[in-house]
């Protein structure tokens, strides 16, 4: 009997062990569990902790990951404040908006790509073994689950900027009703945030924050700023503009908001009419490579099979 086990049949278990071996360690490490006289201490310091249903377990995974993010994104901080600043903008375009979302961000990466190398090596050293093309699987398992998180922060960003872009010029029409009405600037917004939050949520979500940063004492320039920074919509940095040139300056804020969404809808249906110039173009290949054949077949076939079928006659 042989005991001599091929190295690249071992490897992949050793691997596996190995992962599941590092996820054990992290989750007992992380999880803070206390015992029963702690948790009667924190009902007694809180009573609201009394009657508060157990977590579960996405909520305990979500807080060990939370724990264990300052950790795990250590080696993936930004080297400079521009570049933590750009980050942290990206992520506010997604909606992410926490303080700890970009450590929570850059730990998932690093988790991501820890677990992408080992997927790799598991494929990779069963499949190729110790060669060149077993490393090789390893690289790109790991570089393809590094930059997973990136593409899925990039379709988050796109698809928010697009809700945000399309629901806008509705909103300022009811800014506008409302300011030319006797609203304030502030009042209006409120009231928007309200009247549209079915519709719209992820403005009327940067709305409120612009409407709390305001009640707060913050100045209403570097809340318009923000406002458009934070969404990273060019109509609402245009918007934003607009309304901090219209607070320096005295004018009136209703006729800024009924030229702004004016515009603004001029050039929505200048993106939909250049859309619909464009199907005649996107239908060409549809044509060609579905529709056309069958019309063809239908035309042509019965004349293809007569002349067939007279080609038989004639030989017999």
């Amino acid at each position: 009997m042989n005991f001599s086990m091929d190295m690249t049949s071992v490897l992949p278990f050793a691997c596996f062990g190995a992962m599941a071996f590092g996820m054990w360690a992290l989750m007992s490490f992380f999880s803070g569990k206390t015992n029963r006289a702690s948790e009667r201490l924190d009902e007694l310091r809180d009573p609201g902790k009394r009657n508060r249903e157990p977590e579960s377990l996405g909520m305990n995974m979500g807080k060990m990951l939370e724990k264990a993010a300052p950790a795990l994104s250590q080696s993936l901080q930004p080297k400079s404040e521009l570049e933590a600043s750009a980050l942290k903008i990206r992520l506010a375009n997604a909606g992410f908006q926490s303080p700890n979302a970009s450590s929570m961000y850059l730990a998932i990466k690093f988790v991501a790509l820890i677990v992408g190398a080992i997927a790799g090596a598991s494929y990779g050293l069963s499949v190729y073994g110790m060669k060149q093309n077993g490393f090789v699987a390893i690289i790109v398992g790991g570089g393809l689950s590094f930059y997973f998180p990136e593409l899925i922060i990039s379709f988050l960003k796109m698809k928010r900027q697009e809700k945000i872009f399309l629901s806008l010029p509705d909103a300022l029409d009811l800014l506008v009703v409302c300011v030319e009405a006797g609203l304030g600037l502030d009042s209006g917004l409120r009231r928007v945030s309200e009247e549209l939050f079915d519709s719209a949520p992820e403005l009327c979500s940067e709305f409120n924050k612009s409407n709390f940063q305001l009640q707060i004492g913050k100045p209403r320039r570097e809340v318009l700023h923000e406002l458009g920074i934070r969404t990273g919509v060019d109509d609402l940095k245009a918007l934003s503009a607009i309304l901090i040139q219209a607070d320096r300056f005295g004018s009136s804020i209703a006729q800024a908001l009924r030229v702004q969404s004016d515009s603004m809808r001029i050039k929505r249906r200048q993106i939909a009419e250049e859309k619909a110039a464009a199907t005649a173009v996107k239908m060409i290949f549809p044509l060609v490579l579905f529709i056309f054949p069958g019309i063809f077949v239908v035309l042509v076939g019965p004349a293809a099979i007569n002349m067939y079928r007279q080609l038989l006659q004639t030989n017999m």
